[in-house]
């Protein structure tokens, strides 16, 4: 599904700023030029999950690897590929995200899509490393049946577009968050530097927290909220968060990774503890330097910012990822799945507790 739903109203059609710092100009990861987002998303009773995909740019992404890292803030979760991010620096494919149960059913897709582009694989050169995040969304959707097949994937990579729908989509259809419903989220900042002008841009899954927890810019509106819900035994905080972060400031994979840890000032900032079962996983890359697949006989040039400028990006990087979770929550539908479960949006209740 392409463009962005114009009735879904996001955290600053309210009125609410979260920090100094300029969004891009669609508050959304696609601020970074070249990235692009697709989602492929299944909505019928019991079922309600899906599959977002996000392309780091339009070339050959295994010949052009974007350098970047990854960071566990807690790592209660099943995604694959981190590790080689981790020790090489790069990544070669796009980001799938999905729920637990289909990340092998993804990363099967994704490293078909990839041997399709590229015949060298597994040919002349070596394998590839596909990436798959997931969180669980069992408490809408029936995830033992494992209704994600390759052709979702497919339509997810093959959908993508720097416009693109929150919510209730893809990945996040079938997510809890705060005890409401969750899903996908996005927003941006520009950091501007005496050397250039560039862009930061998170997109969340967002799956985590109890409903007491939750803060909406400093206020604490999850009490409030509470009172107003059905009551019903609440478990721990079981969830997940999957954070992607994008930008095309020149840096490092040691300086990514450093950036992308500061997502975890959002993620706090908006009352999650990171429990012990919550599995909290950043993933980051830049598209300023691109690392050549193909051509090994020249020197790599790298550019990067120097170690004093960088709290800045760490600044955009929590502004961006606290807008992009309650965006998540505020443009996710209020949802009735497995077991007649009922999820609701923060939408309903923001006329309530957004103080006159």
């Amino acid at each position: 599904m392409k463009g962005i739903s114009i009735m879904k109203k996001r955290l600053r059609d309210y009125g609410i700023v979260i920090g100094s710092l300029q969004p891009g100009p669609l508050n959304i990861i696609t601020d970074v030029k070249g990235v692009k987002v697709g989602h492929s998303t299944l909505s019928n009773g019991d079922i309600q999950t899906g599959v977002t995909a996000i392309i780091p740019h339009e070339n050959n992404i295994f010949n052009n690897k974007v350098v970047a890292a990854s960071y566990a803030m807690n790592g209660f979760g099943k995604t694959i590929g981190t590790l080689q991010i981790d020790e090489l620096g790069t990544i070669e494919t796009p980001i799938l995200l999905t729920n637990t149960l289909s990340v092998g059913v993804a990363a099967h897709q994704l490293i078909n899509y990839m041997l399709e582009q590229n015949e060298e694989i597994g040919n002349t050169t070596g394998t590839v490393n596909p990436v798959v995040g997931e969180c669980n969304d069992m408490f809408l959707n029936n995830i033992r049946e494992q209704v994600i097949t390759e052709e979702h994937v497919k339509e997810a990579l093959e959908s993508v577009d720097t416009q693109f729908e929150e919510g209730s989509i893809g990945a996040g259809r079938g997510m809890k968050c705060f005890g409401l419903k969750g899903g996908v989220g996005s927003s941006s900042r520009i950091l501007t530097y005496p050397h250039g002008t560039y862009t930061i841009g998170v997109l969340v899954v967002s799956n985590f927290g109890k409903i007491e927890q939750l803060r909406l810019n400093g206020m604490d509106v999850g009490t409030k909220i509470k009172a107003k819900l059905p009551a019903r035994e609440e478990e721990g905080d079981k969830g997940s968060i999957m954070i992607i972060i994008a930008t095309d400031l020149p840096v490092t994979s040691r300086q990514v990774r450093r950036i992308i840890k500061r997502a975890s000032v959002g993620l706090s900032r908006t009352g999650s503890i990171m429990g012990t079962g919550s599995g909290d996983i950043f993933i980051g890359f830049s598209t300023a330097n691109k690392m050549s697949h193909e051509n090994k006989e020249k020197l790599l040039m790298i550019q990067a910012i120097h170690e004093e400028d960088i709290d800045l990006a760490f600044q955009g990087v929590a502004e961006a990822t606290e807008e992009a979770i309650l965006n998540s929550m505020l443009t996710s539908t209020t949802t009735v799945g497995r077991n007649g479960n009922v999820l609701y949006s923060l939408a309903e209740f923001m006329d309530e507790i957004i103080p006159k």
